[in-house]
């Protein structure tokens, strides 16, 4: 698909990853993602946009771990879009995999399709022990019980920033959109921006040695990319 106007990605830098989980905190309080109940953890029940694999190098005592954030990779080549009965989950202008909730029935088709394991089902209408509904992000509709839940790339603030620079009379600026996760990472490894322009600095990162991308051989084309620590 061409994006002729802003083809939206994200580079990670997995060197500067501590695995803090700031991003995971931040994607919550942005999105109004519910609060898991001890018993809904226990049965796998969790709502997380956004998590935090683990990988482990070496032999004990000499140990180290690396952390990974896994998010909708956003992939041009979708595997969960086609195969949604209701046309819930498609791919927009500026290359996101967008969810409709209001068309959404839950039928699993598009998470089992997905590689990547990064959609939420909303078993339960959402539940918010006080004072938490006082932090909820009113630019963000509150889900009903029984549909699909993912990543947007915060699609609100990408909004909200291409209104305040269309009333300024000026373009995007580089950098100006920052997901709740990028904005809240103390290590600056996440980079959000516009892969259609070629100066900006995540496409440098996606041009950079250093990157490659989760399953890539799986022909997905995903929009998020990976740094590994370079040689």
């Amino acid at each position: 698909m061409t994006h002729t106007q802003h083809r939206w990605g994200m580079a990670i830098d997995l060197d500067r990853c501590t695995g803090c989980a700031a991003c995971v905190v931040a994607c919550h309080a942005e999105n109004n993602l519910p609060v898991s109940t001890p018993e809904l953890a226990a049965e796998g029940r969790t709502a997380h946009w956004i998590r935090i694999d683990r990988y482990y190098q070496g032999e004990f005592p000499d140990v180290k771990v690396k952390y990974m954030p896994v998010l909708c990779q956003q992939c041009d080549e979708a595997p969960c879009e086609p195969v949604c009965p209701v046309y819930a989950t498609y791919h927009n202008p500026e290359g996101l995999n967008v969810q409709v909730y209001n068309r959404c029935v839950g039928t699993f088709y598009c998470a089992n399709n997905c590689p990547y394991t990064v959609r939420y089902f909303n078993w339960f209408a959402p539940q918010w022990p006080e004072p938490l509904p006082l932090q909820h992000n009113p630019d963000v509709a509150i889900r009903p019980g029984g549909v699909m839940e993912k990543c947007t790339f915060c699609i609100q603030r990408i909004k909200r920033s291409k209104e305040d620079a269309a009333q300024e009379g000026r373009p995007l600026a580089d950098g100006e959109v920052r997901p709740a996760c990028v904005q809240s990472c103390p290590a600056e490894a996440m980079v959000f921006g516009d892969l259609n322009d070629p100066e900006s600095k995540v496409s440098r990162l996606a041009g950079n040695g250093r990157a490659t991308k989760l399953l890539e051989e799986l022909g997905t084309k995903p929009k998020v990319f990976y740094l590994h620590k370079a040689t």
